[in-house]
């Protein structure tokens, strides 16, 4: 007997019984229909009779562009090419070009929703990014400059934590240098590794507090049978919190002393055989200014609204992860045979950070980045 074909298309009707299920036999196609990128095709769901396209739910949904200058586009706002000089060339007002940044920022918070999840991780290095927006020093500044909680102008540093085992970016945050943002920062990271890693950061004070407001047990005091309110309970760090700082002291522009020092979990620490070091963290920042036009340091191509500093960190996080092969990950081809044509064969699988902790099993295509639909969370298993 003949068996439908499985197109893995949901159903995007929320009424339907089939809401945003894959491959339930529930979904047939009825009808193509040809858009400048080529042929498309027309669904229906057999349950609830919902007519949808295939780019539903996509970056490429409603557009009249064709998706091959879109992911143009999308690229170049990726390697460090300003708004202006995009729409200059391309031909596409500064406008849609945002327009087409917010759909690709999120899609890409939904990929990280359903795959970004029960990292297993023994380490986490954090460190900051210094940027502005709009104007370097913000109106209600303090008096060192740094811009306030509830500014969105001015200095607002890019937080990024990093599983150096994966070379995996865990989580980022654009925000003021405020114990805020540090909170945020670990509050997104904890949602994505799973149990406690040891955390190493350069020397920010907020670091620490932060940690434990994350990680922490609350230590109760019994009551003494005393007139008075009885002890209200206490944070106390988690018992396999680790955190250690690189302090680094610097004269005249030049580094002059490394201090390493070990600020909880100094048994624990000791007994994961680790070191102390933030150089990948910050050999990342290194590929994240080379990436991102508004992080270049003396040009105009600054962002004038924080929001869309924080979407173009958001879908570089994705890309970096999921479809960008890092040299260092690569693994060597076993059991090549030798042949004459062609006289240069491959001799590395290419491997994105994604594929090296469990995430995924292959290379995104930049397509795919735009395009994955997924099931609800709590239809997924761990690896999504």
């Amino acid at each position: 007997m003949r068996k439908p074909k499985d197109w893995g298309q949901p159903c995007p009707n929320p009424a339907c019984s089939h809401y945003r299920l894959k491959n339930r036999g529930n979904v047939k196609s009825i009808a193509t229909y040809e858009t400048q990128s080529g042929k498309r095709r027309i669904f229906q769901c057999r349950e609830c009779g919902e007519q949808f396209s295939e780019t539903r739910e996509t970056v490429f949904f409603d557009l009249r562009t064709p998706e091959e200058k879109v992911m143009i586009v999308l690229k170049l706002l990726l390697c460090k090419v300003e708004l202006t000089a995009i729409s200059f060339a391309i031909g596409v007002t500064e406008e849609t070009i945002l327009m087409w940044l917010q759909r690709a920022a999120q899609k890409a918070e939904e990929i990280n929703q359903h795959l970004m999840r029960d990292v297993e991780v023994t380490q986490v290095e954090m460190d900051e990014l210094w940027s502005f927006v709009l104007r370097k020093r913000s109106k209600n500044a303090e008096a060192n400059g740094e811009s306030l909680d509830e500014s969105s102008d001015g200095r607002q540093w890019v937080w990024v934590s990093f599983a150096p085992e994966y070379r995996l970016l865990l989580a980022t945050y654009v925000g003021p240098r405020t114990y805020q943002s540090a909170l945020r920062l670990i509050q997104l990271t904890a949602a994505v590794v799973l149990g406690v890693p040891a955390f190493f950061s350069d020397g920010f004070s907020c670091y620490l507090s932060a940690l434990v407001e994350v990680y922490h047990q609350l230590k109760t005091f019994p009551r003494t049978g005393r007139p008075g309110r009885p002890k209200k309970p206490v944070k106390e760090p988690h018992p396999d919190l680790v955190y250690a700082q690189l302090v680094k002291q610097k004269e005249n522009g030049r580094l002059k002393e490394l201090t390493r020092r070990v600020r909880l979990g100094a048994e624990r620490f000791a007994s994961l055989g680790l070191t102390i070091s933030t150089s990948l963290v910050e050999r990342f920042n290194l590929t994240l200014r080379h990436a991102l036009a508004p992080l270049t340091r003396k040009c105009l191509g600054f962002c004038k609204d924080r929001t869309q500093l924080r979407r173009r960190v958001t879908f570089y996080q994705t890309f970096y992860n999921f479809a960008r092969p890092h040299q260092s990950l690569r693994q060597p081809i076993a059991h090549i045979q030798p042949a004459s044509v062609p006289l240069f064969q491959t001799k590395w699988q290419p491997v994105t950070p994604a594929m090296a902790a469990g995430l995924t099993d292959h290379v995104w295509s930049f397509r795919e980045l735009l395009t994955v639909k997924f099931e609800p969370i709590h239809y997924q298993s761990s690896s999504g």
